[in-house]
């Protein structure tokens, strides 16, 4: 943690989990969209959604499912396990445009933004569908604090692939890795990509829970707050 401050110039953020509020835009998106489409929504429907959601989502991470894929995939197997008669392509399109409205932030996310805004470019390198990500970031308070936003879906890669980053950095028009840090809170997508990257991590364990990953990031902070004391 004996660091130069202000050693960075450039601040790549993960935007779900770390700034956004997922789980709750993701609980929005979910029953509205069952609700438009005339179906229940119990708990344990949004149970079964979360496992598959959470798997084909690790799949994705390993270059195994596209995201085109992964948009239906993860309905017509929900409908399935259900037994429902639901057109699983066009329910995805219902979640998707409720999902995009969710633009929910975790708490402090402003005030990090617009501190660390005023030291260095900050660029949001997501995982996630392009016109989702884009619209909830542009209707959030953070976007005047951020010089760039870089969606998996049009750079043809995700976290934890190196060549997002690659992507990202060709976008801004800053290549020197020493002076970068991902700030995100998945240890499998943000930090093993940073790590593979080559640049400096930070990882937002905003949650608490236990690092068993064998990953080992630069830092560590249990709140947005805690980049103050970093960055």
């Amino acid at each position: 943690m004996d660091r130069e401050i202000a050693r960075y110039d450039v601040v790549f953020l993960d935007a779900d989990g770390t700034l956004f509020d997922f789980k709750r835009a993701e609980e929005y998106a979910l029953e509205r969209a069952f609700g438009e489409a005339g179906l229940d929504l119990s708990p344990e429907v949004a149970l079964a959604y979360d496992r598959i959601n959470s798997r084909l989502w690790k799949m994705l991470e390993r270059g195994e499912i596209d995201q085109s894929r992964l948009r239906t995939e993860r309905f017509r197997l929900l409908f399935l396990e259900l037994g429902a008669e639901a057109d699983a392509r066009a329910f995805a399109e219902i979640y998707v445009r409720w999902l995009s409205g969710g633009s929910f932030l975790i708490e402090g996310a402003v005030e990090a933004c617009e501190l660390l805004s005023q030291k260095y470019v900050l660029s949001i390198v997501t995982n996630g569908i392009r016109e989702v990500q884009l619209a909830r970031i542009a209707a959030s308070p953070l976007r005047p604090y951020l010089s760039d936003i870089v969606v998996s879906e049009e750079a043809g890669c995700g976290k934890p692939d190196p060549r997002i980053f690659e992507f990202a950095c060709s976008r801004i028009g800053f290549h020197d890795k020493s002076r970068m840090i991902i700030v995100g809170d998945s240890l499998s997508s943000d930090i093993a990509g940073g790590l593979a990257f080559g640049i400096d991590t930070c990882w937002a364990n905003l949650d608490g829970v236990s690092n068993d990953s064998g990953l080992r990031p630069t830092f560590e902070i249990s709140s947005l707050a805690g980049l103050s004391l970093i960055l």
